[in-house]
């Protein structure tokens, strides 16, 4: 027998309500420490020779990496960068230590640095950093943003990837998101979501559900083309993206700007489809965000009927969970009533080729 789905869940310190799917979080891994295999197998030994010496003596260690990420020499500075976000990435207790030893703002100033690489191991070292909450408001404090930004946009692929990542991070911190939007961070990850490779999709759709809980962010990435991608993701099944594409299109779909712009992208046979052949999960999501564009919308009830839903949705009716069985049920209805609507209800269905 299905259990009803809490309507209350918590993700990345939000509350979860109303339209919320239940297991969302399931569909996202937070960003860990970087994944890029940055150090090749030659430098193994030197590698355990350097931990090795940063557990004996971590403090006076880190105070000389620090003051090296300050040379006049890049080639010193990348030593220190790469040297840094390693004892980040391996040990949690280190990024405190580095943080309280100043590694900060220098890191900071390597991610403007024009060197590719160099700008690469600030990024990164920074995003190792941010894994401790309590060195996350003094990065966004140092003026990371707009750097992290920067490198989302023009840096290596890794750059990008662990950029996003460490946006990620930052937005964490409710107040961050703002801030964050209003850099300019939301269409390099409009970006990095339609090509990046996998791991890009991946971390640029966490970072865009997370800053998207914030209306003015909402706005922005309909704006920057987001349902476009977010469509063609859904309707991959092959792409391992589905449910965290879903869940974007579910965060979005509140704002206005959303719905037209989800239906202008082929957006409702790609939803129709998964409530038919989807996961339980996937289909509860897609009849959710469904219910949400036909709510005030003839056109789009009409538009969603003439794809065949009810079928689909009369099954699930019967057979998801409680939650589902719930919203399919209140959209069928909705598709059955008469046809009329305003003016610009019918204006809409004829531009969209729907007659009402």
């Amino acid at each position: 027998m299905e259990t009803d789905v809490q309507s209350n869940f918590t993700y990345m310190g939000r509350t979860f309500t109303n339209h919320s799917i239940n297991g969302s979080s399931s569909a996202f891994s937070d960003c860990n420490s970087d994944r890029s295999g940055e150090f090749p197998t030659a430098s193994s030994q030197s590698r355990r020779l350097f931990l090795a010496c940063a557990s004996e003596n971590s403090d006076e260690l880190m105070e000389q990496l620090v003051s090296d990420l300050e040379s006049s020499s890049i080639d010193e500075q990348k030593q220190a960068a790469i040297e840094i976000r390693l004892l980040a990435k391996n040990k949690p207790e280190n990024r405190i230590k580095l943080a309280r030893a100043g590694a900060i703002k220098p890191l900071i100033s390597l991610i403007s640095s024009t060197d590719l690489q160099l700008q690469e191991n600030g990024v990164t070292a920074i995003l190792n950093l941010s894994l401790c909450d309590e060195n996350k408001e003094l990065i966004a404090a140092s003026g990371a943003i707009k750097p992290l930004v920067k490198a989302l946009k023009i840096g290596t692929a890794t750059a990008k990837e662990n950029a996003a990542c460490a946006l990620l991070r930052l937005s964490q911190v409710e107040e961050n998101k703002i801030a964050i939007g209003r850099s300019g961070a939301v269409p390099p990850l409009v970006n990095l979501l339609e090509t990046g490779n996998f791991r890009g999709k991946k971390d640029a759709s966490t970072a865009l559900y997370c800053l998207c809980s914030v209306k003015e962010n909402k706005v922005r990435a309909v704006q920057a083309g987001v349902m476009k991608p977010l469509v063609e993701l859904m309707a991959d099944f092959s792409s391992n993206m589905v449910d965290k594409s879903a869940f974007v299109v579910s965060e979005l779909i509140s704002v206005a700007e959303a719905r037209p712009a989800l239906v202008d992208e082929g957006g409702i046979p790609v939803l129709v489809e998964i409530v038919e052949v989807g996961t339980q999960r996937q289909k509860e999501i897609a009849v959710a965000i469904l219910l949400q564009v036909c709510e005030d919308s003839v056109a789009y009830r009409t538009m969603v009927a003439r794809e065949g839903a009810i079928p689909p949705l009369v099954a699930l009716s019967q057979s998801g969970t409680s939650r589902a069985k719930r919203k399919a049920e209140t959209l069928i209805d909705l598709l059955r009533q008469p046809r009329s609507g305003n003016s610009a209800a019918t204006a809409v269905a004829r531009t969209s080729g729907v007659s009402v």
